[in-house]
């Protein structure tokens, strides 16, 4: 190992494991076991750093802690850690209005990438809210923010609802 080199460690546990016990909870009621502990946070969430913050009827918060691991070659975060953190976001406001047993999958998001976002930004917030969640189709809107409330980014989201019984 150089001077230069770094390393990291990754560790987390099996999602299916949480998958398997949040089945006949609603949305809401498993990204609240999220947040307490009760189910394992997905590894992607281990692997970005970044976690659920909070989660309401129609919405959800993640942070996360930009690092130099998040760095591009340009010597800044990488666009893709504003993006996960809206993907998260925007998908999980929509969740957390689903009964149990209802699924959803993201179709699309769209970014806008307001400001660089370093490892000195600090703790970074990304707060988002359904807008329409119908029979078959779900939208969100977010932001990424930092400590201060200055915009990140903003992003947009449309999600395929997967109904367990017919409505």
């Amino acid at each position: 190992m150089t001077a230069n080199e770094r390393t990291r460690t990754v560790t987390w546990e099996d999602p299916l494991a949480s998958l398997e016990a949040a089945k006949g909870l609603s949305g809401l009621e498993t990204l609240r076991a999220f947040l307490r502990g009760e189910l394992a946070a997905p590894p992607m969430a281990a692997l970005l750093g970044f976690a659920l913050a909070d989660a309401g009827n129609g919405f959800a918060v993640f942070e996360g802690m930009p690092a130099e691991y998040h760095y591009n070659p340009l010597g800044v975060v990488h666009a893709g850690f504003a993006m996960t953190l809206l993907d998260s976001a925007l998908g999980c406001a929509v969740f957390s209005t689903l009964p149990a047993g209802d699924g959803y999958t993201t179709t699309d998001t769209q970014v806008r990438l307001i400001r660089p976002i370093t490892k000195t930004t600090g703790r970074v917030r990304c707060e988002a809210r359904s807008v329409h969640v119908g029979r078959t189709t779900g939208i969100a809107e977010g932001q990424v923010k930092d400590e201060a409330g200055k915009i990140l980014a903003i992003g947009t989201s449309a999600c395929a609802i997967f109904r367990a019984t017919a409505r």
